[in-house]
C-alpha cells in the first residue's frame, strides 16, 4: 500500500558560491571577503568596474547581487541583464542562473525553451544543480519534449556528483520505472544517497520503502525514523505518513524509532 502520494521537490534556489579566479583576482577576493562579512556595498563597488571591463566572474556576482537584493535595490532585469554577459562568455554558474530567471520569469518573460538552452550549457559543463533541472524539465516536458530517458540522464549525472535533490529524483524514476526499468533496489540506493544528506523528499520516500518492504526488509521502526526526521523538518506529507504508521505501532516501537531518529541526527 501507498501511504501518501509523493511529489517532485522544488528546484535549487540562485544563490551560488561566488568565484574568485581571473587576472583580477585580487579585487575579485576583496569583493568576495566584504560579501562573506555583509559588506555588499563594497563587494558591488569592487566587482563592477571589473565586470564592466568584461570579467565573467564578476559580472555573474554582479548579477547575484542584483539578484538577491544585496548592495542594491533588488532588480531581477539587471541581474538578467549580468548573467547574460558572463553566460555569454560560458560562464557555468551564469548559465544556470540566468536559466532559473527564465524559467521563473523573473527579470526575463518566462520560457521554459530557453531555460532548458541555458541549463543544458551549464550541464554540459559539469554544474551539478543545472543537469539537475534539465532532467526535471524533460521529466515535466516543460521547454523540451516529455521524455523520461532523458531526464534520467541528467538527473543521473547531477546524482554521481552528489547533489541530495538529483540523488532524490533518480530514486524516483527507478521507483516509478520512468526511463528506466522499475527497480526498487536501485531506487531504495539513491533515496538513501539522498537521505543522508537531509533530503525531505528522499527521507520520506526511504520511510515508504521500509514501511512498504520494498527494496528492503520491511522494518517499521526504521519507517518511522525517516518519516520523523522528515515530518521534523516540516514536510507535511511526511507528517500524515508518519500519523498512519504510528497507528501500526505501539508506544514503545515509536520511541525507539524517534531514539534512532535522534541518534542520526546528533551523528550527522
Amino acid at each position: 500500500m501507498t501511504i501518501a502520494a509523493r511529489l517532485w521537490p522544488v528546484l535549487w534556489g540562485a544563490a551560488l558560491l561566488l568565484a574568485a579566479a581571473s587576472a583580477q583576482a585580487g579585487a575579485l577576493e576583496d569583493g568576495l571577503e566584504a560579501y562573506e562579512k555583509g559588506d555588499y556595498e563594497r563587494a558591488v563597488k569592487l566587482w563592477r568596474p571589473l565586470a564592466e571591463d568584461g570579467d565573467a566572474t564578476a559580472q555573474h556576482n554582479l548579477g547575484l547581487m542584483y539578484e538577491l537584493g544585496h548592495g542594491v535595490t533588488q532588480y531581477f532585469a539587471k541581474a538578467a541583464e549580468w548573467y547574460r554577459r558572463a553566460a555569454e562568455q560560458s560562464d557555468a554558474n551564469a548559465q544556470y542562473n540566468l536559466g532559473l530567471l527564465y524559467e521563473r520569469g523573473h527579470g526575463v518573460a518566462e520560457d521554459d525553451a530557453e531555460a532548458a538552452r541555458w541549463y543544458r550549457k551549464a550541464a554540459e559543463q559539469g554544474l551539478a544543480p543545472a543537469q539537475s533541472n534539465l532532467g526535471a524539465l524533460y521529466a515535466r516536458g516543460n521547454g523540451v519534449p516529455q521524455d523520461d530517458t532523458e531526464a534520467v540522464k541528467w538527473y543521473r549525472r547531477a546524482a554521481e556528483q552528489g547533489l541530495a535533490s538529483a540523488q532524490y529524483n533518480l530514486g524516483d524514476m527507478y521507483d516509478r520505472g520512468r526511463g528506466v526499468p522499475q527497480d526498487n533496489f536501485k531506487a531504495v540506493m539513491w533515496y538513501r544517497k539522498g537521505a543522508e544528506q537531509e533530503s525531505v523528499n528522499a527521507q520520506n520516500n526511504l520511510g515508504l520503502m521500509y514501511a512498504e518492504g520494498r527494496g528492503v526488509p520491511q522494518d517499521e521502526i526504521r519507517a518511522y525514523k525517516w518519516l520523523h526526521l522528515a515530518a521534523e523538518q516540516g514536510l507535511e506529507r511526511a507528517q500524515e505518513n508518519r500519523a498512519r504508521l504510528a497507528e501500526r505501532m505501539d508506544t514503545s516501537e515509536i520511541r525507539e524509532a524517534e531514539d534512532l531518529a535522534g541518534q542520526w541526527q546528533v551523528k550527522e
